[in-house]
């Protein structure tokens, strides 16, 4: 099925939470700007990935959170859930990661460099360290735009969630489609599958894609959203 490319986020709407935050010594020395949350306040579903990738600053609109500041904004992930979710006829979705910052894999944990990492870069996964200094934030964020949903995209989106809740993964795909309650949260989690995944897992998971988008929104409409 063809759809569209969805809208641009409207910058109006980045929800920058801090003027700086310098916790984690390598996400500062590769990032190029913080990538805050952005949609409305009143969502009623928050949309949380990992951490923003290294973007591309010459790819026009869709350049990725390091260079937009704005979370799921890159051509590739952030055009898919995005996509996804216009599908799902979700209209008011909150975007945002896990970690704030690029985790260049030029700059290893720990270390700062005074010179930034070429844009190629590619990024690495972040430390439990860094997941943890922004998990503040990201509790913030729930606590705000306070949605019927939290979607967790990928793995470690869903690790940083379950942490709160004094949670591990074992097996995420086990977890998949399948609503975590969260006391601590204050609100359900719906773990689905990271979009860069999504071609190779969907079909192990038993659906086709269709299947699958229909599985999210029946889901998500038993949450609440409508």
């Amino acid at each position: 099925m063809f759809v569209p490319d969805p809208e641009f986020p409207d910058p109006n709407l980045r929800n920058s939470l801090a003027e700086d935050c310098r916790k984690c010594p390598a996400l500062v020395a590769a990032r190029e700007r913080i990538c805050w949350g952005v949609g409305p306040r009143e969502a009623s579903v928050l949309v949380v990935g990992e951490a923003p990738a290294a973007g591309d600053p010459e790819a026009g609109r869709w350049q990725g959170g390091n260079w937009t500041g704005m979370a799921y904004t890159g051509r590739r992930s952030g055009r898919k859930i995005r996509g996804m979710i216009e599908e799902l006829g979700i209209r008011d979705a909150y975007y945002t990661n896990a970690v704030k910052c690029f985790p260049s894999a030029a700059i290893e944990p720990g270390e700062t460099s005074s010179e930034k990492p070429p844009a190629e870069t590619d990024n690495r996964e972040p430390t439990s360290d860094e997941r943890a200094n922004c998990r503040p934030y990201l509790q913030r964020e729930v606590a705000e735009i306070d949605p019927e949903c939290v979607v967790a995209t990928g793995k470690h989106a869903t690790q940083s969630l379950l942490a709160i809740e004094g949670r591990g993964v074992d097996s995420f795909l086990d977890l998949v489609l399948d609503t975590q309650r969260c006391p601590t949260l204050g609100m359900p989690v719906l773990p689905v599958l990271h979009p860069s995944y999504q071609e190779v897992w969907i079909p192990r998971l038993g659906y086709d894609y269709e299947e699958y988008l229909r599985a999210i929104g029946e889901t998500l409409e038993d949450e609440g959203v409508e």
